[in-house]
């Protein structure tokens, strides 16, 4: 199961230099490649607003 990034996102990046398989793609907000996550939970673990949540 991968990790997907609410519409919370306040695009701080604090998710992507956490990711230790580089699955967060920067945008507007920023999103996660299923197909890469590991379900590791860094992301959520530094996220301000709580955005990202296992799918």
């Amino acid at each position: 199961m991968a990790y997907k990034i609410s519409a919370d996102c306040i695009a701080c990046g604090a998710c992507a230099d956490q990711c230790p398989v580089d699955a967060i793609v920067a945008g507007d907000t920023y999103s996660i490649n299923a197909d890469a996550c590991i379900d590791c939970g860094n992301c959520a673990s530094v996220c301000p607003v709580e955005a990202p949540k296992a799918e």
